[in-house]
Formats: C-alpha cells, structure tokens, sequence
C-alpha cells in the first residue's frame, strides 16, 4: 500500500493531478486538445510553473508575456476553481475563479484561442 497522497487535479475534471495534468506539467505527455492544454494551464497557475506557461504560449505571442509578472499574479492569488464553459477545436470558454491580494474572490472570464503546431497545442490569446 502507497503512503502517497491522492491528490484532485486543480483543473476540476474529477481526476487525480497524477493521471490528468501532472504528467502534461513535467513534459512527459502533451495535451491532446485545446481544452486539455487549457486545464493544464490552469494547473501550471495553480503551481506557480512559469516555464511551462510560456513554453505552452505560441511563439508568435510569447514575447507579450513577462515571466516576473505571471508569476507575481500565480503568487498573488489563491486559486479557487476552473469551469469550462465551452470547447471546440481552436476555442476554450472558461471561468477562473480566484481570491486576490487583497482577498477579493475575482471570477475571470475568457474566450481563449489556441493553434496547433507540429502536433502540439498553443495558447495564442483570450478576450
């Protein structure tokens, strides 16, 4: 018998972080679908894994993103839950829910995009 801890995916699917996002975090597996990628994203918050956030953003928008201020924000915020709202094949609706600095329970909505590239999946952008 294990003594390991069974721990629930941050993303909410209802899986344990080992079998649903962990193995996309340490780069052993990649996401097979947007909507993975964005959970896996969320997870990457929830963990404070800058390098993986930046790594899983398209090229072509990376340079928008300053690792210092991700990680402040990951750091900043006590993550509360993630509900995906809609999902196709290029499109992720979703709800953050977080409480912030100053203790303010904050929902962030978003309407991702993502792009495949040489198999993999990208984040590009969000409104």
């Amino acid at each position: 018998m294990s003594s390991e801890m069974v721990v629930a995916c941050h993303c909410g699917s209802q899986k344990t972080f080992g079998e649903c996002c962990e193995p996309f975090l340490l780069e052993t597996r990649f996401p097979a679908t947007a909507e993975e990628l964005m959970r896996s994203r969320y997870s990457a918050y929830v963990t404070k894994n800058i390098p993986y956030l930046l790594e899983t953003t398209s090229p072509k928008f990376r340079k928008y993103y300053n690792p210092k201020s991700i990680l402040e924000w990951a750091s900043n915020s006590t993550w509360i839950s993630l509900e995906i709202l809609a999902s196709s094949e290029k499109r992720v609706k979703f709800v953050a829910t977080y409480l912030d600095e100053t203790n303010q329970l904050t929902r962030h909505t978003e309407d991702s995009r993502f792009e495949k590239i040489a198999g993999r999946w990208y984040f590009m952008d969000g409104e």
